[in-house]
């Protein structure tokens, strides 16, 4: 077996009008809520073995902050341009390439495409992850190669206004 969490990035802020979508920093509720979220599923005992992120400023500001709680170092954090740019066929793709010797692996990213992909996965249908929401899709697979369509089972989403 093989699980994935899903992260959508936490809440961030149009505070500078210069400042580039890709370049979007947390905004007060998104510093709040990550921390506080990576402990629940710290408390939990989720420990990635792998932690893939887009590197948009929101999503891997948030992935760091998952990291630090989790013990997680950041230095081994896989920043992905394709998560980013990307839709469900990408973010698959990442998801087939990840080494078999790791079981469980959590991967940041954005909305509509990470909530696609949750519901690609485990052919559910989650309407919109909220910001900082966290899917755990359970795959019955002993290689991610194998991961696809419905091959995943949504085991659990927490989003911060559910606590």
């Amino acid at each position: 077996m093989k699980t994935i969490y899903l992260v959508r990035h936490a809440k961030s802020g149009w505070d500078n009008a210069n400042t580039s979508d890709f370049e979007r920093p947390l905004n007060e509720q998104g510093r709040r809520s990550a921390p506080r979220m990576a402990e629940l599923i710290n408390d939990e005992g989720v420990l990635p073995e792998l932690v893939i992120s887009s590197p948009a400023n929101r999503a891997i500001t948030t992935a760091e902050i998952f990291c630090d709680t989790l013990g997680y170092p950041r230095e081994r954090m896989l920043p992905l341009l394709d998560i980013y740019h990307g839709g469900t066929a990408e973010l698959l793709t990442i998801l087939q390439q990840i080494p078999d010797g790791c079981a469980t692996a959590m991967l940041f990213g954005h909305n509509p495409t990470i909530t696609d992909f949750a519901n690609l996965l485990a052919g559910k249908s989650i309407v919109s992850m909220e910001t900082c929401g966290i899917a755990r899709i359970d795959l019955e697979i002993d290689s991610w190669e194998g991961a696809g369509r419905g091959k995943g089972k949504l085991a659990w989403y927490h989003y911060p206004k559910e606590h």
